[in-house]
């Protein structure tokens, strides 16, 4: 008997995020998505997920038959990014949380490393070619924002005079509204949250960071690493850490999971399957140098889960949004190596060969314009496009392959 072809499917997942979120799961179940990528918002970082809440939001996933896929994410606490503070004992409650994840049948926890900001961009309402909404970073707008509105210290120093010439015209030109915009736009809060900086705290922010260079901050990252890799083996879990977004330092901040060589020095901290990555083909790819069919190729059997997102890029550092089956990124070698990465897996005998992936970010399109309390890039119906476009790409790699 031939085998099912959806047995080497991707699970298609869908980042939910919570009760509060403007999209049901009765909606998002008539996407096709059958898993969800969720995380508990509302307990403080650094405090333990107790099993009891875990167990809530479980259940009302699998109330409308759905499955609880992926955590998305654990967050990390800040001190133990920096190794200072309170650090030590907020690894061991990330310990904890591993542990009643695992126990309570979570298979997956995608965290990031990213100091300060989670993803940055300098417009969020950028009005796309068929009249949807996108995002896009220009790197003129954040040269601004850091020499004329944080007027971060030193900061002159990393930019040619050039640079600092071009960002000066493009911030003359900005009235009071646009550079308030720009402040909002730069500082916004992580996924799920519309809480954010003050520019104060954000500036005390940043200091923190004055005396913790690339080397400092990975050397911090492989210490928590070690520290939790066991937690996650002993309990089943795939730890997937998430690129930076973009990939490169903003700020002044370390960025130090931008590269292949980044993400080979991770992988490589812990010889296990628990230590693996996040592929985001929207974060990576907003590096101009990042080839993401190379990232998928070395670095398939790490890939514990992926992001499925299309970008247009420029040396300069520019990039914006595009849909999923457009821009500079080859979605379809990516696709079809992560097929074959599966296959491998599947004769390998893993139980957990199949790698869930969701279609990451999605412009706002016009059934979802007057709907309250979207969270830029997760629409409804600009999520479902890339969902099934990105359904039908993997159908047609399959029967290429025959797999």
């Amino acid at each position: 008997m031939k085998d099912n072809p959806n047995k080497i499917s991707f699970i298609q997942t869908w980042r939910w995020f919570g009760p509060n979120d403007p999209i049901s799961l009765k909606e998002i179940k008539q996407t096709g998505a059958t898993g969800i990528v969720t995380a508990l918002h509302q307990i403080p970082v650094g405090a333990v997920w107790p099993k009891v809440e875990i167990m809530n939001r479980k259940r009302i996933i699998e109330k409308e038959r759905l499955i609880w896929s992926v955590v998305e994410s654990l967050p990390v606490h800040e001190d133990i990014k920096k190794q200072n503070g309170k650090y030590e004992e907020y690894i061991e409650n990330y310990k904890i949380s591993l542990q009643n994840l695992g126990e309570c049948g979570i298979p997956v926890v995608c965290y990031n490393f990213m100091p300060v900001l989670d993803w940055s961009r300098t417009n969020l309402n950028v009005v796309y070619k068929d009249g949807s909404i996108t995002s896009k970073f220009e790197q003129q707008a954040m040269t601004a924002f850091d020499l004329f509105i944080l007027k971060r210290k030193n900061a002159e120093k990393v930019y040619t005079e050039v640079q600092i010439s071009s960002a000066e015209k493009y911030f003359n030109k900005l009235d009071e509204n646009s550079k308030e915009e720009l402040l909002r736009t730069i500082l916004l809060g992580l996924p799920g949250s519309w809480e954010s900086y003050s520019l104060d705290e954000f500036r005390t922010a940043l200091a923190e960071y004055d005396n913790i260079d690339e080397n400092g901050l990975r050397k911090n990252l492989f210490s928590f690493i070690k520290k939790i890799i066991s937690v996650a083996e002993e309990y089943e879990i795939l730890l997937a850490i998430h690129p930076d977004d973009p990939p490169r330092s903003l700020l002044g901040l370390p960025r130090i999971v931008s590269t292949m060589e980044d993400l080979r020095k991770i992988t490589e901290t812990g010889d296990s399957k628990s230590n693996g990555i996040t592929l985001c083909t929207g974060s990576l790819g907003a590096g101009y140098k990042n080839n993401l069919v190379e990232f998928a190729e070395t670095l398939a059997d790490r890939i514990n889960f992926v992001h499925l997102r299309n970008v247009s890029r420029d040396e300069s550092g520019n990039f914006m949004e595009e849909d999923h089956l457009d821009g500079d990124i080859d979605l379809y070698n990516v696709i079809r190596i992560l097929l074959i990465e599966q296959k491998r897996r599947k004769h390998e005998g893993r139980i957990d060969y199949q790698i869930p992936m969701r279609p990451d970010h999605g412009h706002l399109m016009i059934p979802d314009m007057n709907r309250k309390g979207i969270y830029p890039g997760y629409s409804l119906f600009g999520r479902m496009r890339g969902l099934s476009e990105l359904r039908g790409l993997e159908l047609g790699i399959k029967r290429t392959l025959q797999i």
